[in-house]
Parts: C-alpha cells; structure tokens; sequence
C-alpha cells in the first residue's frame, strides 16, 4: 500500500509540474462560459470531430435560425442536417441533439439543464451520461464549460500527450485516460491544463512529427528519445 500511495504521490506532483510549465508556457486561459448549460451541451457535440472553427460556424447558424431549443426539436431534421453542416457529420449530430431536447422536454416539460445546478458533480456526470449520445468527454467539458466545474475532460491531443509523457499507459483508452486524470489534476488547475494541453498538442506535440526540440515539457517526457532527431541517430 505505501508503495502505492507514493507513486500515486508521485504522479501527481509530475502532472502539477506539467500543469506549470505549461501555464507558463501558454498562460491562463480565457473563455467565455456558455450562455446556458444546454448551450454549452449542444456546442460540445458539435465541436466533435471537427475544429473549433467549423463547429463555431455550426452553433452559430443553429441559434440563427432556431432561436429557441424548442424550435430545434421542432425542426425537421433534414432542415437541422443542413443548419450545422459545417460542423461535420451533420447526419449523426442533428439526431443526437433532438434526442436528447425530446428527453429533456419529457422529463423537464421544456429543453433546459438548469436542475444540474442543484446535483453534485458524480451526479451531474451521471445524469449528462444517460443521455442520448453523450459520452463521459462530452459530459466533462459541458460541466468545465458550462458549471465552471473543476472536472477534466480528455480529447484526443489530451489522451496523446498523457500517453507519450507516461502519465498513462500506452495502451490505456481516451476513457480510461480520463478516469486516471480525474485523481491527478491539480485542484483548481482542470480548465488551464485542459486548454493548455490542447494548445500544446496543436502547436508542438503534434501527432505526426512533434516539435521535441522546442517542447518545454522535452526534459520530463518520455518519448523524446522516440521522436527527437538526436534521439533517432
């Protein structure tokens, strides 16, 4: 048991310095929170698989032509495919989302997240998780976005660089990346190291040909002797 509290210890303490050099790095990050939770619900399933870009454009054509969410259940769903196509896989999402605004209005009278406020934070995963479509990313990053809830979610450059820095293993899935990350995550620290860690993915550690000469995390990673060019000689 002590041996495993100290690598428990340990680990941490390497994702709190992780978490640092990359607030200095990158700063504190800056984001508007979403206007509703459902907003912030509806802009996370549109985000997937696809840039932040396109899914922007998507979210904003919706509120455009559907002001209201009762109007999005509403819609014809060729008529919703067409709204967001530009945040990609439009035939999955539209769908998705009036799945979950007909669950909501069933069990809510009306399209709304707002009685999340009153649920602690296993309660409120679990409750985003039973709904249509939602996986445990989603559920996190509606719950960081849209509650300022101190919760971790892991997208793929997240799950990338937890694996090549040996913070987990590298067989270990987005899911269970994220799991490990919740009891490693400095307190307080989920929303800078969720931003900054994607910055990095983006900009540095990319998933082909990472940038391991200019990489401030190069001298605690594990694989830059894999990807480095002095590491390959």
């Amino acid at each position: 048991m002590k041996r495993h509290r100290s690598a428990d210890a340990q680990l941490k303490a390497f994702v709190r310095r992780i978490e640092a050099a990359l607030r200095k790095e990158y700063g504190v990050p800056k984001v508007a929170p979403a206007r509703t939770l459902l907003d912030a619900l509806i802009e996370t399933i549109l985000s997937q698989n696809t840039t932040d870009t396109n899914s922007s454009r998507a979210f904003r054509a919706l509120r455009r032509r559907y002001p209201r969410w009762r109007d999005v259940l509403a819609a014809p769903t060729s008529d919703l495919v067409a709204t967001i196509r530009s945040a990609g896989l439009a035939n999955t999402k539209a769908p998705r989302i009036q799945a979950i605004l007909a669950r909501l209005q069933e069990e809510r009278g009306r399209p709304s997240l707002k009685h999340l406020a009153g649920m602690n934070q296993p309660a409120a995963m679990e409750y985003l998780l039973s709904l249509p479509g939602v996986g445990p990313k989603t559920a996190a990053c509606t719950l960081l976005f849209g509650m300022g809830r101190d919760v971790f979610p892991v997208d793929t450059h997240i799950h990338r660089l937890c694996r090549r820095l040996g913070i987990v293993s590298n067989f270990a899935t987005a899911e269970q990346t994220q799991d490990s990350m919740a009891a490693l995550v400095p307190n307080g620290r989920a929303l800078s190291l969720h931003i900054n860690l994607i910055r990095h993915g983006r900009s540095v550690c990319k998933a082909q040909r990472p940038r391991c000469d200019g990489c401030v995390l190069a001298g605690v990673c594990d694989s830059v002797s894999v990807f480095s060019p002095a590491g390959k000689r």
